[in-house]
């Protein structure tokens, strides 16, 4: 059996797990987050720990069991603390501006980029140059972050763009005559 799948998830205070018709919800502070449950992972719910059990001693089926659990973590993560990605900005002129749901960009282009944020994602700017994406749902904070670095992603002979807080860019030495 899956050595993820083994551990019981804790559902700290606050948040709510139910399974109901095939999806798990998790209710908490943040919102609400739900997820279609697999037919090959039976799911126990009792005295505030919730198992994932495999049906049968297939493969499918342990696989499933951690991955169904670590979805499920971190969805109970999400609605009790929320997740966040901290981006920033290197270059000459480059900056940014939250205005609500909306992020502006300004990162050498003719004109300022401006992105939509999804429901359930907030955007902050404590600074010009850094941008913290925040919400509930870890892989939507991820995907929404992802997008604002592909808006202009560090370039690698001044590693000027948009890169992770915590990235690491190589910087390629320039061409000698």
């Amino acid at each position: 059996m899956s050595r993820i799948g083994k551990q019981p998830i804790t559902v700290p205070t606050g948040v709510e797990v139910a399974v109901k018709d095939g999806l798990i919800n998790v209710k908490g502070a943040n919102g609400t987050l739900s997820l279609a449950a697999n037919a090959l992972v039976k799911i126990e719910i009792n005295a505030g720990k919730v198992n994932f059990i495999p049906v049968d001693e297939s493969r499918d089926a342990n696989a499933m069991s951690g991955t169904m659990r670590q979805l499920v973590n971190n969805m109970v993560n999400g609605v009790s603390k929320g997740f966040e990605k901290k981006l920033s900005l290197v270059g000459v002129g480059f900056k940014a501006q939250a205005q609500g749901a909306k992020l502006n960009l300004t990162v050498g282009y003719s004109h300022p980029v401006i992105m939509d944020m999804p429901a359930g994602i907030k955007v902050e700017t404590p600074s010009p140059t850094e941008i913290v994406i925040k919400g509930a749902d870890r892989q939507r904070v991820g995907q929404v972050a992802s997008e604002v670095r592909a808006v202009r992603p560090p370039e690698p002979y001044k590693g000027k763009g948009i890169r992770y807080a915590d990235e690491k860019v190589v910087i390629k030495e320039t061409k000698k005559k």
